[in-house]
C-alpha cells in the first residue's frame, strides 16, 4: 500500500513480509510471529503503523508495564473487551488469574460480531520479559490459535534472538522475522525526512550528513540521533538567521557547528543535561562542566566500593597497561623516562578516548587504591554490573570468550575528581586523605 510505504521508510522488505502473513482480514493468519532486532530498528513502529493503517483489530501490550501474569492477561482481555464492546459503548472490567481462565474468557470475548469474522492480533512488546514469568505462558501464547480455536495471531517483539526463548522441552515454532540495523544511508533518508518546513530539504539533508559524519561511529540509535539532530539544528542555522552565511555556505556552517557537536559527543546516551539546559549552554557558549546541577550522574549516590571501582576503571581506560607498575607499586624498579615522555608528548590519551581493559586489570588497580583488603566477592562483581547498567562503564565482549569480557569507562575527568573527593572522605573517616587521580598531562 502506498500510504504504508510513505509512513514507513527503509523497511519495505519487512512491511511486504508482514502484509503477506496478515493476508485478508477474514483469512487465518500465522499463529505466532517473532520479530527481533536491536534497539531503534523500527520493530514497534512498523508493527503499530501497519496494524493501524490496515485497520486490523489488535491489542498492544508492553511486557515491562505488565510485569506479572495477572496484569498481562487482564490487560489483553480488557483491551479486547473494549474493542468488542466499542459499538455498544459499555464494557466491564475483567479479572483473570491463570492462563486457563484467559483461554476461556478469550473465547467469550471473540464471539462478538466485530471480532468474529476477522483476525485478532495480540502484540507483546519487550517479549523477553515473558521468560521471567510462569513456564506455560510462552508456549501458551505460541499455540493460542489452537487452544482457543479462534482466528488470532500473537506477535512477539524482542531485542534478543529466538534461540534464547526456546524452552528445553520444545514448543511451537513461530515465524521469525529479523529487523536489521539501519545503514548510514537509511539514517540519512529517515532523518532528512524530518526537515522543518521553513528550510529547504537540501539544506537539512546537508546538516544531517554532517551530523552522521560525527556521530555515526559512536551512535547508531535512530532515537538518539533524532534527538541530537533536533537539539543542535538551531545552532547550525544561526549563521543563516543572522545573515552571515547562506544555505550553501557549508564551510562556514561547519565551522560554526563543529565545537558544539564536540560538546554533544560528551553526552551521547548519558543525557547528562536536558534539552532546555543544552540550549542555554549553547546560547551562553559555556562549558558543560561549568553549569551547576546539569549532570545527573554527579548526584548519583554510589556504594562505597563502586566509587573506587569507577576510579580504577578510569585509570585503566586512560593509562597504558605498562605504566601500572609505576603508578601503583612502591618498588617498581627503574623505568626509562625518556622513551615514555617522547611517546606521550605527541598525543594525549584523552584525545584518543578511553581504551578497553580486562577485568583482572580493573581488580588489580582497585586493590592498590583501597587501603583495606578487598576480597573478590559477589558483592564486588555485582557493583561492577550495576555500573554497566548505569552506563558509567561499557561492557564489550562476553564471558565465553577466551580473553574474557572487557570494559571501558565513559565518564569525564571532572566526574572522577568529584567521586574521588567523596571516596577519600569516606575512606579516611571524614578527613580527606588526598586520593590522587592523574591529570590529563603526561600520565593520561
Amino acid at each position: 500500500m502506498p500510504h504504508v510505504e510513505n509512513a514507513v521508510l527503509c523497511r519495505e522488505s519487512q512491511v511486504s513480509t508482514l502484509q503477506s502473513l496478515f493476508g485478508e482480514r477474514h483469512h487465518f493468519s500465522f499463529p505466532s510471529i517473532f520479530i527481533y532486532g536491536h534497539t531503534a530498528s523500527g520493530k514497534t513502529y512498523v508493527t503499530q503503523t501497519l496494524l493501524k493503517t490496515l485497520e486490523l483489530p489488535h491489542v498492544f501490550v508492553n511486557c515491562v508495564e505488565c510485569f506479572t501474569l495477572r496484569l498481562l492477561l487482564e490487560q489483553i482481555l480488557n483491551r479486547l473487551n473494549y474493542l468488542s464492546s466499542s459499538e455498544d459503548g459499555c464494557s466491564t472490567q475483567i479479572t483473570c488469574d491463570t492462563f486457563n481462565d484467559f483461554v476461556r474468557l478469550f473465547k467469550q470475548i471473540t464471539k462478538a460480531k466485530s471480532l468474529k469474522d476477522q483476525t485478532v492480533y495480540i502484540v507483546l512488546d519487550k517479549a523477553e520479559y515473558l521468560r521471567d514469568m510462569e513456564a506455560n505462558i510462552l508456549p501458551g501464547f505460541l499455540r493460542l490459535q489452537e487452544l482457543t480455536d479462534r482466528n488470532v495471531t500473537v506477535i512477539f517483539l524482542s531485542e534478543i534472538i529466538w534461540e534464547k526463548f526456546r524452552p528445553n522441552t520444545g514448543c511451537f515454532e513461530p515465524f521469525v522475522l529479523y529487523f536489521p540495523d539501519y545503514s548510514i544511508g537509511n539514517l540519512q533518508k529517515i532523518l532528512s525526512h524530518d526537515h522543518p518546513p521553513e528550510y529547504s530539504a537540501d539544506f537539512y539533508a546537508a546538516y544531517i550528513n554532517i551530523l552522521l559524519g560525527v556521530f555515526y561511529t559512536v551512535c547508531r540509535d535512530l532515537k538518539e540521533l533524532r534527538h541530537l539532530a533536533v537539539l543542535n539544528f538551531p545552532k547550525y542555522c544561526e549563521p543563516v538567521v543572522k545573515g552571515e552565511a547562506g544555505e550553501r555556505d557549508t564551510r562556514k556552517l561547519w565551522r560554526n557547528i563543529e565545537p558544539h557537536l564536540k560538546k554533544a559527543m560528551q553526552t551521547v546516551y548519558l543525557r547528562e543535561i536536558s534539552s532546555s539546559q543544552w540550549e542555554k549552554l549553547q546560547k551562553d557558549d559555556t562549558d558543560p562542566g561549568q553549569l551547576e546541577g546539569l549532570s545527573a550522574y554527579t548526584h548519583v549516590e554510589l556504594p562505597y566500593y563502586s566509587k573506587f571501582i569507577l576510579i580504577a576503571a578510569y585509570l585503566a581506560s586512560y593509562n597504558p597497561s605498562r605504566t601500572d607498575k609505576r603508578f601503583f607499586l612502591k618498588h617498581h624498579g627503574k623505568i626509562k623516562k625518556t622513551n615514555f615522555l617522547k611517546k606521550h608528548e605527541k598525543t594525549s590519551n584523552h584525545l584518543l578516548g578511553p581504551k578497553l581493559f580486562p577485568l583482572d586489570r580493573l581488580l588489580a588497580i582497585l586493590y592498590s587504591i583501597v587501603d583495606s583488603r578487598v576480597a573478590p566477592t559477589a558483592n564486588i562483581f555485582s557493583q561492577i554490573t550495576s555500573l554497566v547498567t548505569l552506563q558509567l562503564l561499557t561492557l564489550v565482549g562476553h564471558d565465553d570468550q577466551l580473553d574474557g569480557p572487557k570494559y571501558k569507562c565513559t565518564v569525564s575527568l571532572d566526574f572522577i575528581r568529584a567521586i574521588a573527593r567523596v571516596a577519600s572522605w569516606e575512606q579516611a573517616g571524614g578527613e580527606a586523605m588526598g586520593l590522587q587521580v592523574p591529570t590529563p598531562s603526561s600520565k593520561l
